[in-house]
């Protein structure tokens, strides 16, 4: 075994004999992820009697003693920032981050600091799990840089996959605020559209025919109508880049200020160029999740940032 590695000597009991060895040894060392274990024992890190068992696959006997060597967690290769965050919930397994809009989640080409992850390294400095073997926080969803709100962030590989299993059940409950240009003439509505990036411009997200982009449901109510504008809360069964900007703007009613998608009449223009509101009006208000390890149902609630307030009440007038 080499140096630099935790060592932890594993007991398995009857109650697991015929089981796999990866699921035996998951449900006896909870703080590690069935698939983080899995790569751990095809690398060799598992030893029985002195020697490396490398089959995940295995079938446990009962009552047998193993020892693990946990290789530390590599550093990560962004630069950890202290970075002002707010955060709404915070414990061992994940915390919810009510974000700005002008913040980027991700780094990325062109934005390699001062993002949320940065930010985060920053904040979880020695809390974090070795999630895929690096020490990172867990993105488990994403919103625009200029999207304001609410997403939650994984500090465990445990944590992570549970609350991935979520996405992808689509079982977390998230809602958004959104200004649009126009009044829908129905109360509420579904727009049920696969997305994918446009074949005329990389940089933008379109609608496409069924079977070549991904399956997005965005189920939508409008709340409140102002002159030539309206709030409405989009209910996102899928969660695809864009979705809810392409969507809305798909059935003629656009985001306020979207830069990308947005198509407003000649008062409207000039109302959003007077407030200087140069981002889409969307802010992700509500969201709810199962707690992947103590399975408490939780949910969240964020206000409205001032610039969004400012927008409805001058939308009012």
């Amino acid at each position: 075994m080499t140096g630099g590695s935790q060592i932890i000597d594993v007991a398995l009991g009857p109650q697991h004999a015929g089981w796999r060895l990866d699921r035996a040894l998951a449900d006896a060392l909870p703080s590690l992820s069935r698939e983080r274990l899995k790569a751990l024992v095809k690398g060799g890190a598992l030893y029985w009697a002195g020697q490396a068992l490398r089959d995940p696959s295995a079938k446990v006997v009962g009552d047998e003693q193993f020892r693990l060597a946990v290789p530390e967690a590599a550093p990560a290769h962004n630069r950890a920032q202290d970075i002002p965050l707010r955060v709404v919930f915070e414990d061992e397994h994940l915390l919810v981050i009510d974000k700005p809009a002008g913040l980027v989640v991700h780094p990325a080409a062109g934005n390699l600091h001062g993002t949320l992850v940065n930010a985060l390294l920053h904040h979880c400095a020695g809390q974090l799990s070795g999630i895929g073997g690096v020490a990172r926080p867990g993105i488990v969803h994403r919103i625009d840089k200029d999207t304001s709100g609410l997403l939650v962030v994984a500090k465990s590989d445990p944590a992570h996959e549970g609350l991935a299993r979520q996405f992808a059940a689509h079982s977390i409950d998230r809602r958004y605020l959104a200004a649009v240009s126009g009044i829908p003439k129905s109360p509420e509505g579904t727009v049920d559209a696969p997305l994918a990036r446009s074949s005329s411009d990389r940089k933008k997200i379109a609608i496409v025919a069924d079977g070549r982009g991904k399956r997005a449901v965005t189920h939508w109510t409008r709340l409140k109508q102002w002159r030539d504008a309206a709030l409405v809360e989009c209910r996102l069964e899928t969660g695809r880049t864009h979705q809810v900007r392409v969507h809305m703007a798909s059935i003629g009613h656009p985001l306020l200020g979207d830069p990308v998608y947005g198509r407003y009449g000649k008062r409207l223009q000039e109302l959003l160029k007077s407030l200087s509101f140069h981002r889409q009006a969307l802010h992700a208000a509500v969201l709810g999740f199962t707690h992947p390890i103590t399975k408490h149902r939780l949910s969240f609630q964020s206000e409205v940032p001032p610039d969004m307030q400012e927008l409805f009440t001058a939308l009012g007038v």
